[in-house]
């Protein structure tokens, strides 16, 4: 018990969107779901690039060996699918959403949806990063700049969130945004509501705190939950409000960091910020790739500067990957480490 307190797990989702058992089941639901709720979709929320996996997980998990070697659990919350990289070993566990949420709200294709359940984890640490697969570490942690006396919560001071009401033409970070300034407003008369959004970063989190707030705010998680698709009515909590609360309670503080690197792989300006990737790399704390090329086809080029920088970068497959016979990595060192983390998981 006592090292399950001291260790820092860490949690993602992932999604292999080309698997075609999938993609039936994701046709399924969606047919049924838009029917009944035709003006309900979030903006860009059942795209393509919601769902495609350019290999970020490999290369995410890369970045961790290399900048986290300490880091406790590695938990993969994922919908009946397994990379096929990835090996069967110590210290990683794969969560099928069907171990983790109730047979009636699946299947669900919306990950605030999906990350409103990831505290229940059987055997999670106190403390853990919640990471999406396209946010890498960049640089060494140093677990105390994340879990100090409060857990510190990057903010993005370029892009506040501004708006009175919940809108359907915008992002899911916006309206959860939205949603908090209402709801804190609501319940808190010395609120002040700051409209930074909280950056595409690695979020520290604390297991305890979010049973907490679940079993204050048990409404907002079943409003979010009662959607298997993203629904702008319907922000999710846990990338703001939950954050937001914590900040007002006293468990967390905002700060802003300069070492960070947000690219948004359909944008215009995607190629400098690749470059500017390439330039500081080990410099930056974090940085994230979010693919926004939405129904590209696999050929885009803007998808093959993904391919191509990843694998620039961290080119030395880690030990949660299988490899090859010959490939010539170190597979004694790989052990070594496996058996490490095995006895930090305990």
């Amino acid at each position: 018990m006592e090292k399950a307190r001291e260790r820092i797990d860490i949690v993602y989702l992932w999604v292999n969107g080309a698997d075609q058992a999938w993609r039936r089941k994701r046709e399924r639901a969606w047919a049924k779901w838009a029917r009944q709720h035709p003006d309900a979709l979030e903006m860009y929320g059942n795209v393509e690039g919601r769902y495609r996996d350019n290999d970020e997980l490999r290369f995410s998990l890369r970045a961790l060996e290399r900048f986290f070697p300490r880091h406790g659990k590695v938990w993969i919350v994922t919908d009946g699918q397994r990379p096929a990289w990835l090996r069967d070993m110590p210290g990683v566990e794969i969560v099928d959403h069907r171990e983790l949420i109730p047979s009636a709200f699946l299947p669900v294709f919306n990950s605030g949806h999906i990350e409103s359940w990831i505290h229940r984890l059987p055997g999670l640490s106190e403390r853990f990063f919640y990471m999406n697969d396209d946010v890498f570490f960049g640089a060494p942690v140093v677990p105390e700049q994340w879990f100090g006396e409060k857990v510190t919560l990057f903010v993005d001071a370029e892009n506040p969130a501004l708006y009175d009401d919940l809108q359907p033409q915008e992002t899911s970070m916006v309206n959860a945004a939205t949603l908090s300034r209402h709801w804190m407003a609501s319940r808190y008369a010395d609120y002040r509501h700051d409209p930074r959004l909280f950056a595409h970063a690695p979020r520290p989190l604390l297991k305890s705190v979010l049973h907490q707030f679940e079993a204050l705010a048990p409404d907002m998680f079943a409003q979010v939950r009662s959607s298997p698709f993203r629904n702008w009515r319907k922000p999710p909590i846990i990338c703001d409000l939950v954050l937001r609360w914590m900040v007002h309670v006293g468990y967390a503080r905002r700060a802003v960091t300069p070492d960070m690197l947000y690219i948004a792989t359909g944008d215009r300006n995607a190629a400098l910020q690749f470059a500017r990737l390439r330039a500081r790399f080990d410099l930056l704390r974090y940085f994230c790739i979010n693919d926004t090329c939405d129904d590209a086809q696999p050929d885009d080029v803007r998808l093959q500067r993904i391919a191509r920088i990843l694998p620039e970068l961290l080119p030395e497959p880690s030990r949660f990957e299988l490899l090859d016979a010959g490939v010539g990595q170190a597979r004694d060192r790989s052990e070594q480490r496996a058996m490490e983390i095995e006895q930090l998981s305990l």
